[in-house]
């Protein structure tokens, strides 16, 4: 037998954007065991959240840069639901909108970056390239690339005017084909399938046992997607959960790959059915009750408990994450691998370490 060997995997590392530890158990190149240390970048957010709840609305949005309008939309729904006001449709579907444009951004930003973990740079650079015609979009349409800042209780305070539906028609007609060429990409070629088909593997019983979500659990054959219960205006439009059996990182990326176009889907749909009519409805007085909001991140559900009592303070409010659930499942997927697959696997998971540490 192979004498043991131990090697830290970050919490500095060139895969890793953010701080997050893994010790590697290693009998000569074979991965036989490992150990996850979290809470590098802990911030408090959830007490900063409970300070004031007209501020949090802004503060929500900064718990991940990644995924932030999710957060707001969260939040907001969750705060509405209090309120016992639902937003206008319009609102809504803009919304929609918005939020299958960052989910666009996040898919290219995991995909580009699995490329690059597996050593593909020239596909990196092509993801990132297409990332970008749907960051300068959400700058047109939000004047924000990052934290959009377009939410608020009762709807939206940012309007999409008629040219800027004609723009979002333009850049998703420019970006379909671009879209669907990338997708031929990594579903054919070879080198890149080598290095990601029957690695990482994780199969159904073991997303279950882990409850993972989002794409990581899709990929292992779980047709969960928060976006069929409807909230926003996902009741509006067809749509089905992109499922894979294979539970490896090639189907993880091709679960995000194919989400993609379906967004592209989404967007299209949603633009002929924004209504007349105001984009937002007032509240007044402050908030008292609780509730659970969820929506679908692109990472997967992405939960607030929200408790208010009549005052300017929230008196608790409680964030579950995605990548809460999804990174754990690492300790499942890495045993077993060789020692050059782990970027990859660690990547494929999207781990969002802001997310996780709050």
């Amino acid at each position: 037998m192979a004498r043991a060997t131990v090697i830290p995997f970050g919490p500095q590392h060139a895969a890793f954007l953010e701080p997050v530890n893994v010790k590697l158990v290693l009998e000569e190149e074979k991965v036989v065991g490992a150990e996850l240390n979290q809470g590098y970048n802990h911030r408090g957010m959830e007490h900063a959240l409970s300070l004031d709840y007209k501020k949090s609305q802004y503060l929500c949005e900064r718990v991940c840069g990644i995924c932030s309008y999710h957060h707001s939309s969260c939040y907001c729904q969750g705060m509405e639901a209090i309120y016992g006001v639902e937003a206008p449709l319009r609102a809504q579907l803009i919304r929609t909108i918005m939020m299958e444009c960052q989910r666009l951004t996040s898919h290219l930003l995991a995909l580009g970056h699995i490329a690059e973990a597996v050593g593909y740079e020239n596909l990196f650079m092509q993801c990132f390239r297409e990332r970008e015609f749907v960051m300068m979009l959400v700058n047109r349409l939000s004047g924000n690339r990052v934290h959009y800042s377009m939410n608020v209780i009762g709807g939206v305070k940012r309007d999409v005017g008629p040219e800027q539906v004609k723009d979002v028609e333009a850049t998703m007609k420019e970006v379909r084909p671009r879209l669907e060429e990338l997708q031929r990409v990594f579903r054919r070629d070879s080198t890149l399938g080598k290095r990601t088909h029957g690695v990482g593997s994780f199969p159904k019983p073991a997303a279950e046992s882990w409850a993972t979500v989002g794409p990581v659990s899709r990929a292992s054959g779980i047709p969960r997607d928060i976006r069929q219960d409807g909230f926003a205006a996902y009741s509006e439009v067809k749509f089905a959960p992109i499922v894979r059996e294979e539970g490896d990182i090639y189907a993880r990326m091709m679960v995000r790959m194919d989400e993609c176009l379906q967004s592209v889907d989404i967007i299209e749909e949603c633009l002929p059915l924004l209504p007349d009519g105001p984009a937002a409805v007032q509240v007044k007085g402050h908030p008292t009750g609780e509730t659970f909001s969820r929506v679908e991140a692109p990472r997967g559900e992405l939960m607030y408990y929200i408790r208010a009592k009549g005052a300017l303070a929230l008196d608790r409010i409680k964030l579950r994450t995605p990548a809460l659930m999804n990174v754990p499942a690492l300790l499942a997927m890495l045993p077993g691998c060789q020692l050059a697959d782990v970027p990859g696997i660690v990547v494929s998971v999207d781990p969002c370490i802001c997310c996780t540490d709050r």
